[in-house]
């Protein structure tokens, strides 16, 4: 069995740490899992609006961010972190640019299938650009809603049922979101088009995607509260949209388990290697 999955690039975003939904074992297994020439960190990555109601940021929330600083070090690897809505803080200092380390608004990822336009995606949301209170009040009844998701899925681990997703259930049923996500990804596509690309790769609707509209490649990364996915670039510049459920089949979860109060009961030696 292998022990890391080698690509071109990687492009994740929505990990929102800081906040109890984060899966963050599952994500830290990915990275841990995975060697890239390049990270794409797609926004929402530290979700502010939840470290400032009063979030919940963990060992293992430093310990996603001492995975990729030690990726930039001992690997190489240049990482583009772009600003999503949640962690729109950023917005007051863009453009950044480290040694290995870009920060910006948005990006132009160059490879083997052509020019792609990466953004988070937040500027094409309607609530989030011009409303910014009911979008944070969006933003709490989500966090409700997972909540109760949370506690829809112990009660179904109970009676020996698999996991389900109710708020995901929810957005695929609402005819407005629905109609919402069909909006979005057609303005995105459009920018793409506008942009002389021949792709783009968005995030911010957790709604993880892979295909083609109008002539144009569009990814969706989804996230890593509810779907758990990112994009991987392979060499031979194949596209393909990574599901943690399949990948941990392949790479079985071995990181030790996280304590409530954020305390770890031993770190694995392969850390050190990432």
């Amino acid at each position: 069995m292998k022990s890391t999955l080698r690509v071109r690039t990687v492009i994740l975003s929505d990990v929102h740490l800081g906040t109890s939904d984060c899966k963050i074992r599952e994500v830290n297994h990915f990275l841990r899992h995975v060697r890239c020439d390049k990270l794409i960190l797609n926004g929402d990555i530290i979700d502010g609006w939840q470290l400032r109601r009063g979030g919940q940021w963990t060992k293992a929330h430093t310990r996603f961010i001492r995975i990729v600083l030690k990726k930039m070090e001992k690997r190489d690897t240049e990482v583009i972190y772009l600003r999503g809505n949640h962690d729109d803080i950023l917005a007051t200092f863009l453009p950044l640019d480290f040694e290995n380390l870009r920060i910006v608004e948005d990006y132009i990822h160059e490879g083997p299938a052509g020019r792609y336009l990466v953004l988070h995606g937040d500027v094409f949301d309607t609530v989030t650009k011009n409303f910014v209170f009911l979008a944070h009040l969006g933003d709490w009844g989500y966090s409700l809603l997972l909540k109760i998701n949370r506690a829809y899925s112990a009660w179904r681990a109970w009676r020996g049922k698999e996991y389900w997703s109710l708020s995901k259930a929810i957005k695929a049923r609402v005819k407005e979101a629905v109609s919402h996500i069909s909006n979005f990804e057609d303005h995105i596509v459009q920018l793409a088009r506008e942009r002389g690309c021949t792709g783009v790769m968005c995030g911010h609707i957790h709604t993880a995607a892979d295909k083609m509209m109008g002539g144009i490649h569009y990814l969706n990364s989804g996230d890593w509260v509810e779907s758990l996915t990112a994009i991987v670039e392979h060499h031979d510049g194949r596209y393909e949209l990574v599901d943690f459920t399949k990948f941990r089949r392949e790479f079985p979860l071995d990181e030790p388990v996280e304590l409530e109060t954020g305390e770890e009961t031993h770190v694995e030696a392969s850390e050190l290697e990432v």
